[in-house]
């Protein structure tokens, strides 16, 4: 099982420090570093943030960095640490400029993008943003058939109930074939349905053993349905608040998870260094 890291950065980090971290956690020998994605906040919001017990944001955060962006500021600054989204907001993004920040970002990284992914649970987000909320589960699905085709090799095209796409020259395309893996975020019965339909794995978040075990069995259920084999599909877990402890890690492990994503945040580069040491124990990651 390997080992990756979430991080966020904001308008209050000090782009020195994205670099020494993105290093620090290259060399240390994890596996990715993941970065969230909204553009905006709100001081006040009536919908319900899903991990946690007051539906709120933890930490009332004002803004993260883009994370295209920033993941291609990492990407010069390293050589093979690979890249995550965790979690591109699809729906409320134009599909075409999502597949080119994508396709960009492979390209120049060498091919080192996991494309994480999920249909948002921010109203306000999306209202001010002038997107339909209601509509974005399909909004989501077609959108990565847009990207799709303009991702595979040729002159790209689509037509959907949604998205109409002229036939059109699209470069460069991703260094990984057919595309960079795509990883649905989400617990529900509904986003696991989205990871057997347009998905190449799953990116569960906050849940421990027990509650992974549970949804992987309704994943395995869903994945039958749709004459699918479960161990197509790719696991990735976000432990998130759940304890990260020397008994946990191999019951993932055991689990059939690929890799584990865990929070790893620091304001300086010290503290930092101390939190990867005391991860790598509780992980077992060797230098």
């Amino acid at each position: 099982m390997k080992i990756g890291v979430t991080m966020a950065f904001s308008h209050l980090t000090d782009p020195a420090f994205i670099v020494e971290a993105a290093q620090l956690v290259e060399s240390a020998g994890f596996h990715s570093v993941w970065l969230p994605e909204h553009v905006m906040f709100f001081e006040q919001y009536a919908s319900h943030y899903p991990y946690s017990q007051d539906g709120k944001i933890p930490g009332n955060p004002e803004g993260v960095l883009d994370p295209f962006a920033a993941l291609t500021f990492i990407a010069a600054q390293t050589s093979t640490i690979r890249l995550g989204t965790g979690i591109c907001l699809v729906p409320q993004r134009q599909p075409v400029y999502t597949a080119k920040a994508v396709a960009d970002l492979d390209y120049l990284s060498g091919g080192r993008v996991d494309f994480g992914v999920g249909i948002g649970w921010l109203k306000e987000e999306f209202d001010n943003l002038q997107m339909d909320f209601k509509t974005r589960a399909n909004r989501c699905a077609e959108y990565i058939e847009v990207m799709k085709v303009l991702w595979a090799p040729g002159t790209s095209s689509y037509a959907g109930a949604t998205y109409h796409l002229d036939a059109c020259h699209f470069y460069p395309k991703p260094v990984q074939s057919p595309h960079p893996p795509i990883f649905f975020g989400g617990e529900s019965d509904a986003a696991l349905r989205r990871v057997v339909s347009h998905g190449d794995g799953w990116y569960g978040f906050n849940l421990d053993p027990s509650e992974l075990g549970q949804r992987q069995l309704r994943l395995a259920q869903l994945a039958s349905e749709q004459g699918r084999n479960v161990d197509e599909f790719r696991v990735f877990v976000g432990p998130s608040t759940k304890p990260i402890t020397r008994e946990s890690v191999p019951q993932y492990r055991d689990l059939g998870v690929e890799q584990l994503i865990v929070p790893l945040m620091a304001g300086n580069i010290d503290r930092l260094s101390r939190r990867v040491d005391a991860m790598l124990e509780v992980t077992r990651i060797s230098i």
